[in-house]
């Protein structure tokens, strides 16, 4: 999904218009038109800015949220690597047999994103408590 996308679906999720954006820039509605549809790269201080409007970072603006953002101190680089794989299956989302809308799937990404680190801790922990785990097997049995 690209940053004019990521911008007007969380501008339209919050229930904002793109005048009530441009005013608070200090820009013109057209100007944050062509931003949605890619056609200008906004500056950087202008997307921090939304970013703060649209209550969310630029990292998530840029893309770059699900993948480094909120990956956790503790992951391994096997983790990383599953959680990438899970990001990277472009498939498409759907729900009672309806594709989901782009701001759905970002939704739908972000709890996603919450569950699988939330599992992947919930297994180390188990696998640290486990005492069967580090008993070596029984050549006999």
């Amino acid at each position: 999904m690209s940053l004019g996308t990521r911008i007007k679906h969380l501008r339209i999720e919050r229930g904002l218009t793109q005048l009530d954006i441009a005013s608070q820039l200090d820009m013109g509605r057209s100007n944050l038109g062509h931003i949605e549809n890619d056609r200008v790269t906004p500056t950087s201080e202008d997307l921090q800015k939304m970013a703060d409007i649209l209550n969310t970072t630029t990292d998530y603006l840029l893309g770059r949220d699900l993948s480094t953002a909120t990956i956790p101190d503790w992951a391994t680089h096997k983790d990383k690597r599953d959680f990438k794989k899970l990001l990277e299956e472009d498939g498409e989302i759907m729900f009672d047999g309806v594709p989901m809308s782009p701001a759905d799937r970002i939704r739908v990404m972000d709890v996603l994103t919450g569950l699988f680190w939330e599992a992947k801790q919930m297994n180390k922990h188990k696998k640290k408590a486990d005492p069967q785990n580090d008993a070596p097997d029984d050549p006999k049995g």
